[in-house]
């Protein structure tokens, strides 16, 4: 940063989070991308009550319309190097950005600046760390880590225990299988496939689809769960994220409806990904450094709330690093304030993703739809899409604007 900058703020990763600090909706028109992000995208923003998902319950030779969420507002989706584009295009230059560049620890003394080592041995220091590393940050493992010394030093060996337990993310016993299927090839195979349309999921036990266009229409992105609920914090045996063949996840597909099969048909060189979440923190904040996004807390897919999250988190920490108020004597205060705010609302953001999984596989605890006869199906189906709706509420009768509102309060009070 230039001398004139009061805080030297370091923020490591450069994904959605890491480069929002440096926007849900509301957001992202508050931050000016609206229509840089618009321009990428062949979908229109539409406000007020919308069905956006579909949902079919498709394990089965015929598959069975029983849902459509009805959200405030349009479902909006990018593909995510557009959307990093746009976030790069908009960083002042005054920041300076150093890409291929990975934070290896760092050490913080109780006086005096932040040093961090990067795996190329460089040494740069900084006042506040912000970690937005990832699943695998390193900012969390050393951030825990303190808070595990700390706890040794006052003779509690049994809380250092349980922290040095929540560095390292679990699995979730869910791999999904991710690909892009160019849109000119479903339309040979099927000219009038619904994920043309609008997003669609395709429900069963132990796995579902979902399906919706991309990049101006050009491809249909999908993604494919297989879910094993028993394996959940089990290790993983394999490489979390690699290269696969569709015959890895085709089987549990293999007597769903001719939808599925169509995209199933359509798929090249999918990409496996081991889903591994980090179980809820105690704290993000450790001193002056600081954890946003999957580093805090890494979740399932099934909201499609993670990068939405990481933005919440982004906006209402840079507003407090931003601050008047907030300076080098204070900073350890304001980043509580951050946490204090936002870490319970990501967290129950958390246990919503991973309720909706169990819906969307069957293997909620509501409805034992092994035991539900063909004549009550399509009832207790509405009932679960009621059910699961409820668990999406929060996207639109919340606002992060709310949270920064009440932040700014409390940092009056430093």
């Amino acid at each position: 940063m230039t001398s004139g900058i009061r805080i030297r703020v370091a923020i490591c990763g450069a994904g959605i989070g890491g480069l929002t600090t440096a926007g849900p909706w509301e957001i992202i028109r508050d931050l000016g991308l609206e229509e840089d992000l618009l321009r990428t995208t062949e979908i229109k923003r539409v406000e007020g009550p919308v069905k956006s998902i579909r949902y079919r319950k498709s394990d089965r030779a015929e598959g069975l319309d029983f849902y459509a969420l009805e959200s405030q507002g349009n479902l909006m989706t990018f593909h995510r190097a557009d959307f990093q584009k746009v976030l790069l295009r908009r960083l002042p230059a005054s920041y300076r950005v150093h890409c291929s560049k990975r934070l290896r620890s760092y050490s913080q003394p109780l006086q005096g600046p932040i040093t961090l080592l990067f795996e190329d041995g460089e040494k740069h220091t900084c006042d506040v760390l912000v970690g937005a590393d990832g699943l695998k940050s390193a900012v969390r493992q050393g951030l825990l880590g303190e808070k595990a010394k700390w706890a040794l030093s006052q003779n509690n060996a049994t809380e250092a225990a349980d922290i040095t337990a929540l560095i390292e993310p679990v699995w979730s016993g869910e791999c999904a299988y991710r690909a892009l299927i160019p849109a000119e090839r479903l339309k040979q195979r099927a000219p009038n496939h619904r994920a043309f349309s609008y997003p669609m999921q395709y429900l069963g036990k132990n796995g579902y689809i979902m399906a919706y266009p991309i990049m101006k229409g050009k491809f249909i992105n999908l993604a494919a769960f297989k879910c094993q609920p028993e394996l959940s914090g089990s290790k993983f045996n394999g490489a979390w994220v690699c290269p696969t063949d569709k015959s890895e996840f085709q089987g549990i597909f293999r007597n769903w409806e001719p939808d599925v099969q169509a995209l199933l048909d359509c798929v090249e060189k999918p990409l496996r990904w081991a889903i591994h979440i980090i179980k809820p923190l105690p704290s993000w904040v450790s001193g002056r450094a600081v954890i946003l996004g999957d580093a805090a807390h890494a979740m399932t897919p099934h909201q499609g709330s993670g990068a939405g999250q990481a933005i919440e988190d982004a906006y209402i920490l840079s507003t407090i690093l931003g601050h008047p108020n907030t300076n080098l004597s204070n900073i350890g205060s304001a980043l509580k304030i951050y946490d204090r705010l936002r870490r319970p609302v990501a967290q129950k953001v958390h246990e919503r993703s991973r309720l909706n999984g169990r819906y969307f596989t069957f293997n909620c605890e509501e409805i034992n739809f092994a035991n539900v006869p063909e004549s009550d199906l399509l009832p207790k189906l509405k009932l679960m899409g009621q059910i699961f709706t409820k668990n999406w509420e929060w996207v639109w009768t919340t606002s992060a604007k709310a949270l920064v509102d009440e932040a700014k309060r409390q940092l009056k009070e430093l």
